[in-house]
């Protein structure tokens, strides 16, 4: 294969030129684009005040923006997306459906219903809009707003949706985004952002979009671009290694705003085995969880803990679970999830060493690419589970939901639970174990995008809360009047009267 040119985008001007060879990662070919050390002058905007323009769009325009560009972002009527898709096959961890999938998914990112509601859960459109006035118990007034920012996203390649999302709420909160391409997906969100420019090439959100790719460790570039006089934010989508190594440049007035991997994991109730139907239907929802986008995500789940029980009529009903999760994974449509493009050596060699010992473990496929399903006779994960991928999970037979909870920790991201009255009971004891988002059986990668994910708020981090107060000294008593606090007052007293932190006891 000849290098594929990959161009950048800086704010709305296409650059392809001082094009440098940059490796594939892993046995992935290599690519060419433009180099760093050239874009750097222009990749971050140096002026925080040229953000004014995009702070002055009412938010009904940025709205119709976004559903416009939604309008042009299918493949099948995109010459950018259809070209991206071609490509991927070179540098994805997805197959070409699961790709596709993805694409034909982004005009409802961009939907108008949706761009109000993640803008208005996550935020609130009155603040994004303008001052949001309040009166404090003290008897000041305060205006707030929610400001947009200087950013760099490192963003992750498992999915294009990851790209279309930052791109929606680098628009809906007003910022000015410098996307780092992931070596694994080059072309999702350099194909928005110039489709963005052929509809809409002055638009201040068009202005306000940098794409492009430098590998990431580059010591002395990204110590002259972490620089809180380029930026504000650094939102990440990375491993423990990429985040360790951006903490070297944060410093006061630059925020990190980590979305980092997670594990997630599944509890299925003893209700499940009630009978052969409702049995069928949570293998059909777990191989969902366990296969949608090909495991790729942080979201899919890995290990499950089902309450089979322990004994010989235990391990036999898990036995049966892990064949028929098997078989359901193998039935997903195409678009959800297929045989894999690469598997893990390393974790195939552990199914096979597990397969010597029919005692303690039953592997169910993994012959393959196609998965496998490794049922546990003992009750704890195996010992390499953060090694899951590629359509294999671990099911562990429990005797009650509770035994699950010894498992959970601040790693762990989703926990999809059969039945809903289970989760219910579940949801505090996971929650302050760790647990970040419980959801219903077989919908582990049918998120929604306005809500919190990974524990945090990301809009409410990406944008700056600027806070105008108005004290009336009539209302407020100013510190200059301190000394007319009565000698006798309590030191309670003086803080209600003032507000001054000073008196609080």
């Amino acid at each position: 294969m000849t290098d594929l040119a990959i161009p950048a985008v800086i704010r709305g001007r296409i650059v392809l030129d001082d094009l440098t060879r940059f490796d594939g990662r892993g046995a992935n070919p290599s690519f060419l684009a433009p180099d760093p050390e050239r874009l750097l002058p222009e990749l971050p905007l140096r002026d925080p005040g040229a953000l004014g323009a995009l702070q002055a769009l009412p938010f009904d325009e940025i709205v119709d923006y976004l559903a416009r560009l939604g309008e042009h972002l299918h493949p099948d009527r995109n010459d950018r997306l259809a070209a991206a898709l071609e490509h991927s096959v070179h540098w994805s961890d997805m197959t070409p459906p699961l790709v596709r999938s993805a694409y034909e998914q982004l005009p409802a990112l961009f939907a108008a219903d949706t761009v109000r509601e993640v803008a208005d859960t996550a935020i609130g459109i009155d603040r994004l809009d303008g001052w949001v006035e309040l009166t404090m118990s003290d008897g000041r007034t305060a205006a707030i707003r929610a400001m947009g920012a200087r950013a760099v996203h490192i963003i992750a390649g498992n999915s294009p949706l990851v790209a279309a999302l930052t791109i929606v709420r680098n628009a809906i909160t007003r910022s000015d985004a410098v996307l780092k391409l992931p070596s694994n997906d080059p072309l999702s969100a350099l194909a928005i952002a110039r489709t963005m420019i052929e509809i809409a090439p002055d638009h201040p959100i068009t202005r306000h979009l940098s794409v492009a790719y430098w590998k990431g460790g580059s010591a002395e570039f990204e110590r002259r671009l972490y620089r809180p006089t380029n930026l504000e934010k650094i939102v990440a989508w990375g491993g423990l290694a990429s985040v360790r190594h951006i903490t070297r440049y944060l410093q006061p007035g630059l925020e990190l705003v980590a979305l980092d991997p997670k594990r997630s994991a599944t509890v299925i109730g003893a209700e499940a085995f009630t009978d052969a139907s409702t049995l069928a239907d949570v293998a059909r929802r777990t191989a969902t969880d366990v296969g949608a986008l090909n495991q790729l995500g942080c979201l899919n789940a890995r290990v499950i803990y089902a309450v089979t029980g322990t004994d010989a009529a235990g391990l036999a009903r898990a036995d049966r679970l892990g064949q028929l999760v098997h078989d359901e994974i193998q039935r997903l449509p195409a678009a959800v999830s297929t045989p894999v493009r690469h598997f893990d050596p390393e974790l195939r060699a552990h199914l096979s060493a597990l397969r010597t010992s029919p005692e303690y473990y039953r592997v169910v496929g993994g012959s393959g690419n196609e998965g496998a399903v490794i049922v546990s006779h003992l009750s704890e994960p195996v010992d390499f589970h953060p090694l899951l991928s590629g359509r294999v999970a671990n099911i562990v037979p429990v005797d009650t939901p509770m035994a699950a909870l010894a498992h959970v920790n601040a790693y762990t991201q989703t926990i999809g639970v059969y039945p809903e009255a289970l989760k219910r009971q579940l949801r505090e004891p996971l929650a302050l174990r760790g647990a970040q988002r419980l959801t219903s059986l077989g919908y582990a990668a049918a998120g929604n995008t306005a809500l919190p994910q990974d524990a945090i708020e990301p809009l409410r981090r990406m944008v700056r809360w600027i806070v105008d107060e108005t004290c009336d000294p009539a209302m407020v008593t100013p510190l200059w009047a301190t000394a007319e606090v009565p000698a006798e007052s309590t030191a309670s007293d003086a803080f209600r009267r003032t507000g001054n932190p000073l008196y609080k006891r």
